[in-house]
């Protein structure tokens, strides 16, 4: 399983569902007793659920760090073994998780198994990110990262779309799906990890993490040292228009809230 750090998990689902709640109203929050969000990270979603129902919300990681940021009620265990009793929750639910799994089933499966009404995922599909910027070449040359990056990782990362197949895979009943599209925009005033990003993107940085991955899959080293190239004079551009407050960009990640019912 891919590894994140908090300021990962923080920056990228910063805002997420501030905006709206309505793709969870098959979870039927309000109604819930007890409810256990496996793969919390930092707590986000934990968050949001706390706000949303009255139920008891467990938060749940394999990293201990992550679950510092968590309040509690929180556990540090895996989401292949859950150390929680059968039907120990009427509703068990996970956010960008599955994506990052070799076996998403077999999580569900045991998902299922604590659950004594409902299983949940919020998942992405990461191919169907959208890109715009003020800075020409970025949303052409993100969407070319994002394809060489995708074709080496070990995981299904468009998951989201199709994690009914997954959940039906593993005997849950009665699915149903709706969208939420996560935007992310940066625009000034700029904030401190704004201003990171740009430097990283003139630096070439965070391609030259990525190129191990992209190498795994269909890239050549060429290719993915070209790709590199064109990334840092895209970000000396941004960085430039960062400077006279003239940078814009808009990001778009498509979520998909999958729900399934426990057959008794």
């Amino acid at each position: 399983m891919r590894e994140f750090s908090a300021e990962y998990l923080e920056t990228t689902r910063a805002g997420m569902w501030a905006d709206s709640r309505e793709a969870l109203a098959d979870l039927d929050l309000p109604a819930r007793d007890r409810v256990l969000d496996v793969g919390c990270g930092t707590g986000e979603l934990t968050r949001v659920l706390r706000e949303e129902s009255p139920a008891e919300v467990v938060g749940l990681d394999a990293d201990r760090g992550l679950l510092a940021s968590v309040d509690p009620p929180r556990l540090q265990a895996d989401a292949l073994s859950l150390p929680v009793a059968d039907d120990s929750f009427d509703l068990v639910v996970c956010q960008a998780l599955l994506v990052n799994l070799p076996d998403p089933a077999a999580a569900v499966a045991e998902f299922a198994r604590v659950s004594s009404e409902l299983v949940a995922a919020i998942e992405p599909n990461n191919a169907a990110v959208s890109v715009t910027s003020s800075a020409d070449p970025e949303a052409q040359l993100a969407r070319r990262a994002r394809e060489l990056y995708l074709q080496g990782v070990s995981t299904d990362a468009t998951l989201g779309a199709d994690a009914a197949g997954v959940f039906e895979e593993t005997g849950l009943t009665d699915m149903t799906t709706t969208r939420y599209d996560h935007e992310r925009r940066i625009e000034p005033p700029y904030s401190e990890h704004a201003v990171e990003a740009a430097r990283r993107k003139a630096s070439g940085e965070g391609l030259a993490v990525d190129r191990e991955t992209m190498l795994a899959g269909d890239a050549t080293p060429e290719a993915v040292d070209d790709l590199r190239e064109a990334w840092r004079a895209m970000g000396r551009d941004v960085v430039v228009q960062m400077q006279a407050d003239e940078y814009h960009r808009r990001e778009v990640v498509p979520f998909f809230v999958t729900a399934g019912h426990v057959s008794e």
